[in-house]
């Protein structure tokens, strides 16, 4: 395991340190850089390996400044544990640089997010599309749990959809042990003796969370309640429930009010477990293929018709989309040109 306090900052000293970063220099592999989101951490930028002539997701973080061992501490940690994560639903570490006192984190290319799918359209997706969503989220998140781990930030946001309609967990965390600001919105309580404190196993309160988002109110429960309010309202009052749906519209399946409810239930010895949602009727009585490739070309004929602000926002979907198309561009030009020199040498 390698020792993030072995050295300064940056520094590869350390052998197992050192054998988690890329010696070479990333802007002489990566090119057209764009950045598709940010946060406390730094950015996330869409990328090309010119090496492989594959699509990237790097994920910027500087270690610079007051906090720069600790950050550093952070990196180290969360490299070591993205190298030892494989699952087709969990998002595929590539690899990891440093440049200039910042880490440049390689990882497989996502398209958006489900809060992204969610914000674009202007009504509620579509049940088969929730469960579809859900039921690819699950996986992952029982991959986690087999090897002793937890998410702690399940949510739309954090649930990323690949072009060819794979769901992918992100923004993984390396430690074990229960987070109390990230998740107040997905969190349910463990009522016992000792207390109101965190349920150890809330795999499924957490998935109920994004579930929530995807339906009428686009927005998980308590959302807009500070971290206090939030926690006393969830040990004072019943689990939220579905939005009802407007009227003139197809109400909520009963399977699709049972998933929720049971996944949100206070006593964790009642709440079902997040093994056994993937064969809940809302789930298991559904046929899912080809559904979230749907669901992805919907939204990309939606982002057009955004105004100014929102497709700056969204256009991100359908950068796959703009590189292809240029890229074919660019072979009938040069397919056209190698026949008119063909039209000329005949001529001459």
């Amino acid at each position: 395991m390698p020792n993030p306090s072995s050295g300064k900052p940056g520094s590869l000293k350390d052998p197992a340190v050192a054998s988690l970063f890329c010696v070479k220099d990333p802007e002489q592999r990566f090119e057209d850089l764009r950045e598709i989101g940010h946060g406390s951490f730094g950015a996330v930028f869409f990328a090309q390996d010119t090496e492989t002539n594959t699509t990237v997701a790097i994920k910027k973080m500087a270690f610079s400044g007051k906090q720069a061992a600790e950050k550093w501490s952070d990196i180290i940690k969360e490299v070591t544990f993205l190298k030892n994560i494989r699952h087709r639903n969990i998002v595929e570490y590539r690899a990891c640089y440093l440049k200039d006192h910042t880490c440049w984190l390689v990882m497989e290319y996502c398209i958006g997010s489900a809060a992204d799918i969610v914000e674009v359209h202007r009504s509620p997706i579509r049940e088969c599309e929730i469960a579809a969503i859900i039921e690819q989220t699950l996986h992952g998140l029982i991959y986690l749990h087999s090897l002793g781990r937890i998410h702690r930030d399940v949510k739309a946001g954090n649930i990323l959809l690949t072009d060819c309609g794979i769901v992918k967990i992100g923004k993984l965390l390396s430690k074990i042990t229960l987070c109390f600001c990230a998740c107040i919105n997905t969190l349910a309580y463990d009522q016992s003796s000792q207390g109101a404190v965190f349920s150890a196993d809330f795999g499924s309160a957490s998935i109920a969370c994004p579930a929530q988002s995807f339906v009428a109110e686009r927005r998980p429960p308590l959302f807009n309640m500070n971290a206090m309010s939030a926690l006393y309202h969830i040990a004072q009052n019943d689990p939220p429930t579905l939005a009802e749906v407007p009227p003139g519209e197809m109400p909520w399946s009963s399977d699709f009010r049972s998933f929720v409810e049971l996944c949100l239930r206070k006593d964790p010895r009642e709440r079902i477990k997040a093994d056994r949602c993937q064969h809940h009727p809302f789930i298991l009585n559904r046929q899912l293929d080809g559904v979230i490739l749907g669901l992805i070309a919907r939204t990309k004929a939606l982002v057009s018709d955004l105004d100014n602000f929102q497709y700056r926002k969204m256009r991100k979907l359908v950068y796959l989309d703009e590189q292809q198309n240029a890229a074919m561009d660019d072979t009938l030009t040069s397919a056209d040109r190698h026949d008119a020199d063909e039209e000329l040498s005949g001529i001459g």
